[in-house]
């Protein structure tokens, strides 16, 4: 029965080319495969045309490739492009495509729904089904690429973890995941065009710290101000404020890679003097930049977008204090792709 076989992509290229020798063939017969599998994307043993039948039959007797399929694209006016992706189990997650005038970027889930509560988000509405594989984190990569190179006739330039789920919820397979996009076997990316995006989880930044990762770290921070986010991330009550930031303090410390707080502004929530005032005080503990984003409502609730006359206060203020600040104005809207509105509303 197929739901019986491995998935051949949790197999490393040694366990691949032990399995071949076990079976009375040739070692490197696990290097063409383990080509095919990941530099090549493909997506049934029958691709593997340099592979003999009876090799190929044999990978179909053992194992299958639990590849995802574009199942639905939409376009939105300004280029961005989102993707319904369905895994083999028919559950459904949403990547996202962004192109600027420069490079594209590719922002990917890597959970069923999302481990987390914050309230202002639409995926943290959806339960949190299961984690994503490693393969089928890197095929949203690489439908994604693929989809640059189409439309934009570019191959893609950066990738961000800041899709559906916490990354740092299904750590293990994230690593594996950019280990892949990053090896000259895989897509042979750059680990400093990838960014990681978390709401706070203070003990899995200092893992990253300790393992030596090489990509980018942000976080969304969302107030400095604790009983502020604890209101907009529930969750956050178990990863306080001194902690997250002895954290980042580590995480600098060890890796000497700024960190990029992501920050939305609401009205009536953090749009006060007082909240800018923690902002800036929290961004002086690590050398840092802020995104201020803006904000794409899910329904007519209590998160609205506030005052551009308060955006600008912000900015102001963290540019006196010498910290770079930015507004993000969100792409894709018109798609339901923008930041947090990945809710499958399509499935």
């Amino acid at each position: 029965m197929q739901e019986n076989k491995k998935d051949i992509r949790a197999l490393s290229k040694e366990e691949l080319r032990t399995f071949f020798v076990e079976k009375g063939d040739k070692s490197f017969r696990g290097n063409q495969v383990y080509e095919w599998l990941w530099s090549k994307g493909a997506h049934n043993f029958e691709d593997m045309t340099n592979l003999s039948k009876e090799t190929r039959q044999l990978l179909e007797t053992h194992f299958v490739i639990n590849h995802i399929k574009v199942d639905k694209m939409q376009h939105s006016t300004d280029g961005t492009i989102k993707n319904a992706v369905k895994l083999h189990d028919d559950l459904i997650v949403e990547s996202v495509l962004i192109p600027t005038e420069t490079r594209t970027t590719a922002c990917v889930s890597s959970q069923v729904g999302c481990s987390l509560d914050c309230n202002f988000c639409a995926t943290a509405r959806l339960k949190r089904m299961r984690n994503l594989s490693p393969g089928e984190i890197y095929d949203q990569v690489l439908a994604i690429d693929q989809e640059s190179r189409l439309y934009h006739n570019r191959p893609l330039s950066n990738i961000v973890f800041m899709g559906m789920g916490e990354p740092l919820m299904n750590y293990n397979n994230v690593i594996k995941a950019i280990e892949m996009i990053t090896s000259e076997e895989g897509l042979g990316m750059s680990p400093k065009r990838i960014t990681v995006s978390t709401s706070g989880v203070s003990k899995m930044i200092k893992k990253m710290a300790d393992d030596g990762v090489k990509f980018k770290l942000a976080v969304s921070l969302h107030s400095a101000i604790e009983e502020t986010r604890n209101h907009i991330m529930p969750f956050t009550k178990n990863f306080p404020l001194p902690e997250l930031r002895d954290a980042l303090v580590y995480w600098y410390h060890k890796t000497k890679s700024k960190i990029t707080y992501e920050y939305v502004v609401w009205k009536g929530i953090n749009d006060t003097p007082e909240a800018i005032k923690a902002l800036v005080k929290f961004c002086r503990h690590v050398p840092c930049k802020v995104n201020i984003i803006e904000y794409n409502p899910i329904d007519d609730g209590e998160f609205q977008q506030a005052d551009s006359a308060v955006i600008d206060a912000y900015i102001k203020a963290l540019t006196e204090a010498e910290i770079v600040a930015k507004v993000r104005h969100s792409r894709g809207k018109d798609i339901d792709a923008a930041c947090g509105q990945l809710a499958n509303k399509e499935a």
